[in-house]
């Protein structure tokens, strides 16, 4: 019982720092966020923060890599549910075009360069595409999918099409821009 109050004490502070550390690089810009005012903005020592983080960027990386496979998790979530493999497909879509939308609103290219560095990276884009290429090859057994194209090189096309969302002035444009990737992925009708 005493390791479980223990490690539930642990998982609260660092919760607690990775919070607090977001909120004050929102607020306040990357470059303006010290350590101490981490420790003070959670109300822990500077001495526990250090024991937990090296530094700020360790601490941005920390949260990026816990939001990263939330986001995996939640797409995941909607490529598994029941349902026929074409409506699965528009709801991942439509879910991915909506994170890299919002993500264009909630960082800056600085934070960005700070963030994409980082060794979770290229592990989280491989189970991106690899989650995107398992339905579009469903969707594809299920006759849905244009045959020309193997269903690997389509969800990169998928990708590259949707992470353009970040750009787009408004949700109407994103959910435009999920219809025509939609379309170009569908069977040429004969």
């Amino acid at each position: 019982m005493w390791s479980a109050t223990i490690e539930t004490h642990r998982r609260t502070v660092r919760e607690a720092i990775l919070e607090t550390t977001w909120a004050l690089v929102s607020e306040r810009g990357l470059m303006s966020v010290t350590m101490s005012h981490i420790a003070e903005k959670a109300g822990i020592g500077r001495a526990t923060l250090y024991k937990y983080f090296a530094d700020v960027e360790a601490i941005l990386v920390a949260q990026h890599e816990r939001h990263v496979a939330d986001h995996l998790a939640d797409l995941a979530k909607l490529r598994d549910q029941p349902g026929a493999p074409g409506d699965r497909l528009e709801a991942v879509l439509g879910k991915y075009a909506h994170i890299c939308y919002s993500r264009e609103r909630h960082g800056t290219r600085e934070l960005a360069a700070v963030l994409h560095r980082g060794e979770h990276v290229p592990q989280a884009q491989q189970q991106l595409a690899d989650l995107f290429r398992d339905l579009l090859t469903e969707v594809s057994a299920a006759g849905g999918l244009r045959r020309d194209v193997a269903p690997d090189e389509l969800a990169s096309y998928c990708l590259h099409a949707l992470g353009a969302a970040g750009r787009l002035p408004s949700e109407a444009a994103v959910e435009r821009l999920v219809t025509v990737t939609l379309a170009g992925l569908r069977p040429p009708r004969p």
